[in-house]
């Protein structure tokens, strides 16, 4: 058990049957009455954010949200398959657990798995990936003005903007939480 008084950025508990992690918290001591913890908090499973107001002597169940440092191996149908590291043991995930930015993740790359009471509700990919432009146009010399970029595919078949210099077949680096170009590689 922890009190709402203990929370902190990136706590995670049980609350009416559902597993919330803390986004942001804020202990308030207001001039009449008592004081009180206004939390902003994320339900892990469908991603929904709420704001509660708890009192600081509230005591919430503390749930353990495992998180597995696991191989992606290859696609069959909706199904992802995954290697646990130290147990050679393969786990398939379906399409439904994985987030928008898991179009960035090709095969051999290591994920986070998170795992909650022995089912995998969601999957980290790298923050930083480097993939391979597979198809853009080329970039015209003069065609400079500020921050100019254009379309591209990477090797994984996501879509993204480049700027105008990168070319096809190079290699670049991608953060994977904003789906942004960030340097050649």
């Amino acid at each position: 058990m922890i009190s709402a008084g203990d929370f902190r950025n990136g706590v995670t508990f049980e609350l009416d049957g559902k597993v919330y992690v803390i986004v942001e918290f804020q202990h308030v001591k207001p001039g009449k009455g008592s004081a009180f913890v206004r939390v902003k908090m994320k339900d892990v499973i469908t991603g929904t954010v709420l704001e509660r107001t708890f009192n600081p002597n509230e005591k919430v169940q503390e749930a353990y949200i495992e998180r597995k440092v696991m191989q992606y191996l290859y696609k069959d149908g909706n199904l992802h398959y995954f290697m646990d590291m130290e147990s050679y043991e393969q786990i398939p995930i379906n399409d439904s657990v994985l987030s928008d930015n898991f179009k960035f993740v090709k095969e051999n790359m290591e994920c986070k798995v998170q795992i909650y009471k022995g089912n995998v509700f969601g999957v980290e990919p790298p923050t930083f990936v480097t993939l391979e432009v597979t198809e853009t146009e080329p970039g015209f010399k003069g065609d400079t003005s500020t921050n100019a970029t254009k379309p591209a595919i990477v090797e994984t078949g996501a879509s993204i903007r480049i700027p105008l210099f990168v070319n096809q077949g190079e290699k670049i680096r991608i953060d994977t939480r904003t789906g942004e170009y960030l340097e050649r590689a």
